[in-house]
């Protein structure tokens, strides 16, 4: 595992407006030397010795993704146990800079938050929750560093749908859904920052959160957290290579049948991201346990309490065997 620089909160500022407040509570500092860049990194445990494992949150993809999509986890967990979460590159208070956005970079910058964490931890494996793409990041990361996770969590994960089945068919690793030409046409410098810009006004990030709870009733603290973090220098960037397709893998279902860990996966039955249809691919593997909620694609938000109650019956049977 790479090993990373960390510096104190009064760098991160440095790679953000200060119109952006952080996402979560927790110390802020910025992971720094690694080949993903600068990212932000926010904590809420010390290091000491005898406490339940350290957890990190890893947040999705989307025109506005930031660790905010943890926030419901990260406060319940916050003087609870260890627990960390970072805002991806591209994303949030990490580094916004115009260069190539792949799974490569996003699993780098999991890989230096564990390490970082590690670090603090004794050296500690961590308990890992991901969402929807995020997920396949997390994946990686666990396939490549097997001894640092513990556990892995993936809530709403993509790579299971009937897209992904088909993507698997022409699947190696590395490969990507990338479609260069899409690129090209949304970072033309003409319109590239106006039609991100009208793609991420509050009425169109309402319209997306709306599909993405299967909703009209919305977490009103998301959309304008995604408005502001939308509306920062660079925030086009990352997203114009989801979607043009650069950070989905073709390999997902591979590196998640590979996963050598407990890993529990939970989604919901409303809204635009209820196609698991490769979940059966997945669910006689004896190291797998599956929750279904009566919500959208963030069950975290709708229902923290009986989320968080049914993860932890996860955990107690990770820590009974």
């Amino acid at each position: 595992m790479q090993q990373a620089r960390s510096m104190e909160s009064a760098g991160a500022a440095s790679l953000a407006l200060e119109t952006l407040p952080p996402p979560v509570a927790g110390s802020r500092r910025v992971i720094a030397d690694i080949r993903s860049g600068p990212i932000a990194f926010y904590g809420g445990g010390e290091p000491v010795s005898g406490t339940q494992p350290p957890l990190l949150l890893v947040h999705s993809v989307n025109a506005a993704a930031t660790a905010y999509e943890m926030r419901p986890l990260f406060d319940h967990y916050l003087g609870k146990r260890p627990v960390y979460a970072l805002d991806l590159p591209g994303f949030g208070l990490s580094d916004r800079s115009d260069r190539k956005y792949t799974p490569r970079l996003m699993t780098d910058a999991v890989l230096a938050a564990i390490g970082d964490i590690q670090s603090r931890h004794d050296n500690a494996a961590v308990d890992v929750v991901a969402l929807s793409l995020g997920c396949e990041f997390a994946a990686r990361a666990a396939t490549e560093a097997p001894n640092a996770i513990r556990t892995v969590a993936l809530i709403s994960p993509t790579g299971f749908d009937r897209r992904a089945e088909r993507a698997a068919q022409v699947s190696s690793p590395g490969r990507t859904l990338a479609m260069p030409w899409l690129h090209v046409f949304l970072s033309f410098p003409l319109w590239k920052r106006g039609f991100f810009s009208a793609l991420t006004s509050r009425a169109s990030i309402r319209f997306f959160l709306q599909k993405t709870w299967g909703a009209k009733d919305i977490d009103e603290g998301l959309l304008e957290y995604d408005y502001l973090t939308t509306h920062q220098p660079g925030a086009e960037n990352a997203p114009y290579y989801f979607v043009s397709g650069y950070l989905f893998s073709t390999d997902a279902m591979t590196l998640y049948r590979n996963l050598s860990m407990p890993v529990w996966m939970s989604h919901g039955v409303r809204g635009d991201f209820v196609d698991y249809e490769q979940k059966r691919t997945v669910q006689r593997l004896p190291n797998w346990s599956f929750d279904v909620f009566q919500t959208g694609a963030m069950p975290h938000f709708e229902k923290p309490a009986e989320f968080v109650s049914q993860y932890e019956v996860f955990l107690s049977c990770v820590t009974s065997t």
